[in-house]
């Protein structure tokens, strides 16, 4: 979508209430990204939670727009992407990726005020922008390590996925 008279290009989410967690998962963002500024973390611009024309329940997120899409089409383009063009990474830029991952997520886990653990860290939930500066996205199963009262105690998370995801 385009907001301010056409200057600002955006990615709107919304969300499909009637699937199992789908709030949760809207509100779970809103919880992790509301405080949060990084650069290699996906902007919201805005949120919105209203009743749509059928007195249903809406909620969406507006994201900055990323033109270069996920990271997963750049790994594992499909026929259709293959066949227009040809998206290929080079060493340099798979490195800049891994960097600016890993920057986020030190980020998340270190400099927040409360540490995020993010649980569902994928190709497909990392965004690349126009000049392939990867940002990660998707909070809706992030979760808040609460802090500890003795820094020598070690907390644990986890989440439900697939075995050998982060």
């Amino acid at each position: 979508g385009l907001l301010n008279q056409g200057e600002t290009n955006v990615a709107v989410k919304v969300f499909n209430l009637p699937q199992h967690g789908a709030s949760k998962s809207f509100m779970a963002e809103c919880e992790s990204l509301r405080n949060i500024r990084h650069r290699n973390l996906v902007k919201v611009i805005t949120s919105c939670s209203s009743i749509d024309f059928a007195g249903n329940d809406f909620k969406a997120l507006v994201y900055e727009f990323m033109s270069n899409g996920s990271l997963e089409r750049w790994l594992y383009p499909n026929a259709e992407v293959a066949q227009v063009e040809q998206r290929n990474l080079n060493i340099l830029q798979r490195l800049n990726i891994a960097i600016d991952v890993a920057s986020a997520l030190d980020y998340l886990h270190h400099n927040c005020k409360t540490p995020i653990i993010h649980c569902d860290l994928k190709p497909s939930n990392i965004l690349l922008d126009d000049d392939m500066v990867a940002h990660v996205g998707d909070f809706g199963l992030s979760r808040f390590l609460p802090m500890t009262i003795n820094n020598s105690s070690r907390s644990q998370t986890s989440s439900i996925g697939i075995k050998g995801s982060i």
